[in-house]
């Protein structure tokens, strides 16, 4: 592992521990070069996902977009960051479990809205404002609505 401060090819492994939900390994690493000390994780990757955006552009799997955009909708809200991490390796899993490589963007945006309805209807909004391009108050009215209705707001 290159040291990112001093770009130092051969690092030390000075602890290694799994992640609170087993989902990865977290590695502490010393530069003897430069002395710094520096934190690594390692996932299990089953395999390589690509998204395939509605435009029909391909692009690589980005898990740190899918977790940043996850954490932007549950800003300020009372969620832990352990649950935040629980919930990017449920995707995750999930559409490396799905058996196909090629993933639409829209099945990732609906299995993250599914799991945030339950979680937390303001993130759920927040999420679908985006994914769902609202361009005007009645988008949010409409979408609200059918929240507070006990239904499946329609998808624009």
């Amino acid at each position: 592992m290159r040291c990112p401060f001093c770009g130092f090819d051969d690092t030390q492994v000075k602890d290694s521990r799994p992640t609170e939900d087993n989902g990865a390994i977290r590695r502490r690493r010393f530069c003897g070069n430069c002395g710094q000390r520096f934190t690594t994780i390692e996932r299990v990757q089953l395999r390589e996902l690509t998204v395939v955006k509605s435009d029909g552009r391909r692009v690589p799997f980005d898990r740190d977009k899918l977790a940043r955009s996850i954490r932007i909708s549950l800003r300020k809200r009372p969620i832990q960051e352990e649950r935040i991490e629980r919930i990017v390796n449920s995707v995750v899993r999930q559409l490396e479990a799905s058996g196909d490589s090629d993933i639409p963007s829209k099945q990732i945006g609906e299995l993250v809205m599914d799991t945030l309805k339950e979680l937390d209807k303001v993130a759920y909004v927040r999420f679908a404002s985006v994914y769902r391009n609202f361009r005007e108050a009645k988008d949010f009215e409409e979408f609200v609505g059918g929240l507070g209705q006990g239904q499946a707001p329609e998808e624009q």
